[in-house]
């Protein structure tokens, strides 16, 4: 699949300036440093374009980013479309209709690509990233469970929210800013996210839900929602207590639903209320686009629903956001058109396989194991193996970045912080031959680092894992 020019404008000659007659001339070298205060008089456009794009070549290349799920790369003619359209304020829904009309109509192709049983009863929404979503999703189960326990005449000052700890930070950011109880299930060796034989030992009658992961930051694996719902099926039938569970989705919910047809993970499963997505990671649009589902009106509370009429026109609204651009759900809808369920399918097979191949190398490349395969989520983990004396993880990253990849390091949470793991995630754009550069790299970095030097400093920044 050919990369296209990523250029915006045309390449300008660097001894020309636009000449402007609203312009007084103004030395070059006042541009040459960083700027932290405002200027005090304009600039050529010209000028300033080329200031801010040479600093920005000193970024790295994003192809070369494997640390991100974030989408890196986009047809031409999404492009165009984001471009044309990114004035526009999807907050301002009369004004712009047919954007509101690509929006719900968004909305119904995931609800059915996620099984709802009734896909026009679901509510959903477009937002700013998954961790919006994740957080409109957890306040949804924070209000249904109040609303419940005031019913009863039951105290609702201490709400609880459980999860494993491997979940992303923004269902930590929900926790802390919405002063929900975060009961994290803690990693055991061999075992790096929620199972069903863990959680139901963490809830109680102030549990406003159970989160699952459809495809973990760490490691690129699927949480088993269907065995957890069944879990708390036994769960309820044993105290009484009902407790719904969240999906977050965020990558795997783009990814499951082609390449994993028989796994029961979303909307068929009863006890599933919600599902979040990135529109950003395997729905293949540049950031920022996330997407929030819920099963029925039941599942979102209608005070977390506001109308807007001073656009006007009267609007609901229930993201945290407000003023948002547009372009990103067109180039969505762009992207659900140009591709369909096929052409979706063959892209996320596409990617697997390239991941499933660079396991398969790595595994084969001593002294490296697999943590994880790619056989989810087109991610895996690996490592040097136990009692490797020579380098660690962080040691591999930074030699990787010399060479222009970014190949994130980082340590398992407690009790697992003895595990450290190199994390590599595979995207559209990652083409074959890019893969083939990556593991002639890797295996050249390897060998020059089983080399013993005295110099060589592990004392490296542990980073957490990318999103």
């Amino acid at each position: 699949m050919p990369i296209p020019d990523t250029g915006v404008l045309p390449e300008a000659d660097p001894d020309t300036l636009i000449d402007s007659p609203h312009l007084l001339p103004r030395p070059d070298d006042t541009l040459l440093v960083p700027v932290e205060e405002l200027p005090t008089a304009q600039s050529s456009p010209d000028t300033v374009y080329r200031r801010v794009r040479d600093e920005l070549m000193l970024d790295g290349n994003a192809q070369l980013n494997l640390a991100t799920f974030v989408t890196t790369w986009m047809e031409p003619q999404a492009r165009h479309l984001m471009a044309e359209t990114a004035e526009k304020n999807l907050a301002d829904r009369a004004e712009y209709p047919q954007i509101t009309a690509m929006e719900e109509r968004c909305v119904q192709m995931l609800a059915r690509l996620w099984h709802a049983p009734h896909p026009e009863r679901v509510r959903g929404c477009s937002t700013t990233g998954s961790s919006e979503a994740a957080m409109l999703g957890g306040l949804a189960l924070k209000r249904r469970w109040q609303a419940r326990r005031r019913a009863q005449g039951k105290d609702v000052s201490r709400p609880n929210l459980v999860m494993g700890a491997n979940v992303q930070v923004c269902w930590k950011k929900f926790a802390n800013y919405f002063d929900v109880e975060p009961r994290y299930v803690p990693m055991e060796p061999g075992r790096y996210h929620l199972t069903p034989d863990t959680l139901t030992a963490y809830c109680d009658d102030s549990t406003i839900g159970v989160v699952t992961v459809l495809g973990s930051t760490f490691d690129g694996s699927y949480e088993p929602v269907a065995d957890i719902c069944l879990a708390l099926d036994g769960y309820q039938a044993a105290t009484g207590t009902d407790i719904p569970v969240h999906v977050d989705g965020a990558s795997g919910a783009l990814v499951a639903p082609f390449l994993d047809p028989g796994l029961m993970w979303d909307f068929q499963l009863e006890r599933v209320a919600s599902v979040n997505a990135s529109g950003h990671k395997y729905g293949h649009v540049f950031p920022g686009l996330g997407w929030a589902l819920w099963r029925d009106a039941e599942a979102l509370p209608d005070d977390l629903v506001f109308e807007v009429d001073y656009l006007g026109g009267s609007s609901p609204t229930f993201t945290l956001a407000f003023s948002r651009p547009g372009a990103h759900v067109v180039a969505q809808y762009y992207n659900f058109l140009r591709y369909g369920f096929e052409g979706l399918r063959n892209l996320a097979r596409q990617s697997r396989s390239t991941a499933r191949a660079l396991a398969t190398q790595i595994a084969g490349m001593p002294p490296y194991e697999l943590v994880t395969d790619g056989s989810e989520l087109p991610a895996f983990a690996f490592r040097p193996a136990p009692g490797t004396p020579d380098f660690t993880v962080f040691d591999v990253s930074q030699a990787m970045r010399a060479r222009g990849w970014h190949l994130p390091a980082y340590t398992f949470p407690a009790p697992c912080q003895d595990v450290s793991v190199l994390r590599l995630v595979v995207r559209t754009g990652f083409t074959a031959e890019l893969a083939r550069l990556f593991v002639s790299d890797l295996a050249q970095v390897t060998a020059q680092l089983r080399v013993p030097d005295p110099r060589r400093s592990t004392a490296a920044l542990r980073p957490a894992a990318a999103t």
